[in-house]
């Protein structure tokens, strides 16, 4: 692979596992140095550091904060500053469900969602333009000033009963990344979201780990297999990189075409 980006300064937050975990090798393996963000496993998240540098021969940071925190965004974006010197990219990956019947949801249930899914990445995405805006562009490892890739869903589109605290955070992950792009882009701050299918990893195991679960779900997805967070990653370097640099605003969506509702495919 290319090492598109080269030079660049990247932050994946929700990175020690699943989607976080392949974007975070994929920015090494282009060539960025790479700040890990998680909230747990910190023997995890420094092996992964660990294998990323000597991989890649790019530095890579394991820091340990709750993105739904603003005390701790800022002190991770300070020591970002500190050890790297900038940011040209971040990656709002960070993540969770806590499912329950509507009318049996609790307000933890709710905000807990909320506050990670949608405040973390505004909190992020927030002291990344602030970051952004006080460096400036610099031309020669980037044709933009800055990147956000926001991890979404296709549920900002599809409604998903049962977990309505989850598709209400994507949803407004999806109106607040289009909104942002808006108000930037005069500045050649780019912002876009990907928004997954299924995809193997352990949030959503028991929706693939047995052959009876992955034959239900495969009637969703028309392309008859299920995403790896490869997938993910791949386009996520393609949203960062200068190959999409008029790009921005976008929700790109990875998801075997699981948004063509195959349950019309028959005509209904």
């Amino acid at each position: 692979m290319t090492r598109k980006l080269e030079g660049q300064k990247a932050l994946v937050t929700g990175a020690s596992s699943g989607i976080g975990k392949a974007i975070a090798i994929e920015m090494g393996r282009a060539g960025a140095d790479v700040v890990i963000n998680y909230l747990s496993g910190d023997d995890k998240a420094n092996q992964l550091a660990g294998e990323i540098s000597q991989s890649f021969q790019v530095k890579a940071i394991a820091h340990k904060a709750d993105v739904s925190r603003d005390s701790e965004v800022q002190a991770m974006f300070e020591r970002m500053r500190a050890e790297l010197g900038r940011i040209d990219i971040l990656v709002n990956n960070a993540g969770l469900q806590k499912d329950a019947a509507f009318d049996e949801m609790t307000l933890e249930q709710w905000n807990t969602v909320i506050g990670v899914n949608l405040t973390g990445q505004f909190l992020c995405a927030r002291e990344a333009i602030r970051s952004f805006k006080r460096q400036g562009i610099l031309e020669q490892i980037s044709r933009a000033m800055g990147k956000i890739v926001c991890i979404s869903s296709v549920h900002e589109v599809i409604p998903w009963a049962g977990h309505v605290n989850y598709a209400a955070s994507k949803g407004g992950v999806m109106m607040m990344m289009k909104s942002v792009a808006q108000e930037v882009a005069h500045l050649r701050i780019r912002v876009n979201s990907i928004c997954p299918g299924a995809i193997r990893t352990p949030i959503n195991h028991e929706a693939w780990e047995t052959a009876g679960a992955y034959e239900t779900l495969m009637k969703l997805v028309p392309y008859k297999r299920i995403g790896e967070p490869e997938d993910i990653a791949r386009a996520a370097i393609w949203l960062a990189s200068d190959d999409s640099d008029y790009v921005t605003g976008v929700s790109l969506f990875v998801d075997g075409g699981m948004l063509l509702y195959p349950g019309f495919e028959s005509g209904g």
